[in-house]
């Protein structure tokens, strides 16, 4: 809807443990501040963000999540430990980039990954977050990560072959996120290497609805397939780093919070379900659902029409 405007200002913040996290601020200064949390884990922030936001009124603030985008440093790097990259490091780095910022209190936007960050987050810090829109709920229960490593197969038995027999044997029957990330963080380049491709095909299938062609998208890359694999595995296969049902015992703290909730029944990598009950247990939030809509994002598509409006809703 509005121009891309460029950020007005941008910087890396130390946020301790060694990470320094990038973020941008674009649009109003003075105006209502509204900071998107990114999906992937380890996607990274995307400029297209600031055509959905009114530069004149909105300060909006993008940020990359430790490792991901421009933070340092990269966990597309083997050598950079992720120890210090978990849930509740996410959520104290916005804590302090809020406070960094000097802001009050800001809308939170987002989707799959940034879903459930966003809620944890709110959950935290409820006094915090004045309105919250997220397209794609997820809340990263183990059943989530069962569904979209293993049930999934079920639609996509060509593509579920190749990446269960993209690990060695003896995973198969098991966590294959976790077996994964052994592999992403083998010692032995090409074993990382076909890693990442294998993961990142069954990635971009749950996605899109089985086209895991990676012309045209982000896979193509090997650097960000890579980083992508890493950090997505790294966190999938230690069940987010929170208890299984720490979002929804938790919702009734988003009490006064307005929210929207949207999603698409044609979901696959993340079923109507978990946003149908998230709405039941949050009374505060509207639920939007789109029947032509899927996972992602399209410029132009009822998913992007429907932010738009949550976004004007909010003004």
């Amino acid at each position: 809807m509005y121009p891309q405007v460029e950020p007005y200002a941008q910087g890396m913040l130390d946020v301790g443990d060694g990470q320094l996290v990038h973020w941008e601020a674009s649009g109003n200064p003075a105006g209502k501040p509204a900071c998107v949390f990114h999906g992937g884990p380890g996607s990274g922030s995307h400029p297209r963000w600031r055509e959905d936001f009114d530069p004149d009124h909105w300060n909006l603030i993008l940020w990359d999540q430790r490792g991901s985008g421009q933070s340092t440093p990269s966990v597309a790097d083997p050598a950079t430990s992720m120890e210090h990259n978990t849930t509740q490091h996410l959520i104290d780095d916005a804590e302090k980039l809020r406070d960094h910022l000097g802001i009050e209190k800001w809308l939170l936007a987002g989707g799959s990954w940034g879903s459930t960050l966003i809620l944890a987050y709110a959950i935290q810090h409820p006094g915090r977050v004045s309105e919250i829109i997220i397209p794609a709920v997820t809340t990263s229960r183990p059943e989530e990560h069962a569904w979209i490593t293993r049930g999934l197969g079920m639609f996509f038995p060509d593509h579920f072959d190749a990446f269960r027999n993209g690990v060695p044997e003896e995973d198969r029957d098991g966590n294959l996120a976790l077996a994964y990330n052994r592999l992403l963080n083998s010692p032995d380049p090409a074993v990382r290497e076909k890693a990442a491709w294998d993961w990142s095909k069954w990635d971009l299938s749950t996605i899109t609805g089985g086209d895991n062609d990676f012309e045209g998208t982000r896979y193509a890359d090997p650097v960000t397939r890579y980083r992508l694999a890493r950090t997505v595995t790294h966190y999938w296969g230690n069940e987010a780093f929170i208890e299984p049902n720490h979002i929804f015992d938790n919702l009734d703290r988003l009490q006064g919070i307005p929210g929207v909730l949207i999603h698409g029944r044609n979901d696959f990598g993340g079923p109507l379900h978990t946003a149908w009950e998230v709405a039941k247990r949050w009374p505060d939030a509207e639920l939007v659902i789109l029947n032509d809509a899927g996972h992602e994002i399209m410029n132009g598509s009822s998913m992007d029409q429907a932010i738009t409006a949550a976004i004007q809703k909010f003004r």
